[in-house]
């Protein structure tokens, strides 16, 4: 008879990966066990990088989740109810959650947190092992403008006088959504029409693209976490969440920049402190990860 274990995290890329050291925990802790990953369906050319998950169900948001009684439901959503239901109605044998179990800490790292919960119910966790390959580094220096929201979002302005000063294999890289701001830093920065590649990367592609890639600039956003995977040098520019919950971890070759400041992470301008950053800084960070 087949087990089932049924994890939820319905999420962003940036997301997932933090969940990577989770998700192999479980792997480790329960062999015999097939493990679904309930997730938005754009992120399945991840999965088999991460040698943890063996099947998925398209899932965005906290639920509901189509899939019938796993032997175990890990909830790495979030502590809602709504992710708690949604996997109590795909009637579990046992589920693991924060509001079923561990209480919800704030200020802990986002990596930590889920590990943690494992912890909690006796499965070990690793938080550093978030490593899905390392490449050649051959390819160009990546600058990518956009954020889930504008509160995230470093001026257009500011990324072209960085892509600028980065040499002549720089790529701007985006979204569908984000390829108007894309396309401005682009313009900005006078480089050639194919440099501008965002709204033109699938996922499969997008992760073949920062993984040879020598260098990732970008904000507080899903890309910064798939440079960290592949251990690829990164400058990620931190506004109103510190990088003490979202950001690399140290010692890599990784530099997060923050003002020092909280704010709104869904604000609809930039944030203040990421408007204390300045290109300079962002410049000497490039140069320092990279030589």
């Amino acid at each position: 008879m087949a087990l089932d274990l049924l994890v939820l995290r319905g999420l962003g890329l940036g997301d997932l990966l933090t969940a990577v050291p989770a998700l192999r925990a479980l792997r480790q802790a329960f062999p015999k066990h097939r493990i679904t990953l309930a997730a938005p369906r754009a992120l399945d050319a991840l999965l088999p990088l991460t040698c943890a998950v063996d099947a998925s169900v398209d899932v965005s948001g906290p639920g509901p989740v189509p899939f019938q009684r796993p032997d175990i439901a890990v909830n790495l959503h979030g502590k809602g109810p709504q992710s708690i239901d949604a996997l109590r109605a795909t009637d579990p044998g046992r589920l693991i959650s924060f509001g079923t179990g561990p209480p919800w800490k704030d200020g802990v790292h986002e990596v930590r947190r889920w590990c943690e919960l494992l912890e909690w119910h006796g499965i070990p966790a690793d938080p550093a092992d978030l490593t899905l390959g390392i490449s050649d580094r051959t390819g160009p220096a990546i600058v990518h403008p956009g954020a889930a929201f504008p509160a995230r979002r470093w001026p257009p302005e500011r990324f072209a006088e960085v892509a600028g000063a980065l040499g002549d294999d720089v790529v701007v890289t985006g979204t569908e959504n984000e390829v108007p701001l894309a396309r401005k830093v682009a313009e900005l920065a006078d480089l050639p029409p194919e440099r501008m590649l965002a709204g033109q990367t699938r996922m499969a592609d997008l992760i073949d693209l920062v993984s040879t890639s020598r260098l990732v600039v970008c904000g507080d956003t899903g890309v910064a976490h798939l440079a960290t995977a592949f251990c690829v040098p990164s400058v990620v520019l931190f506004g109103p969440v510190s990088p003490s919950l979202w950001g690399p971890p140290p010692g890599w070759r990784h530099v997060a920049l923050w003002a020092g400041q909280n704010g709104d992470p869904h604000g609809e301008r930039p944030d203040p402190g990421l408007l204390k950053i300045e290109v300079s800084e962002v410049v000497d960070a490039a140069m320092e990860v990279t030589s």
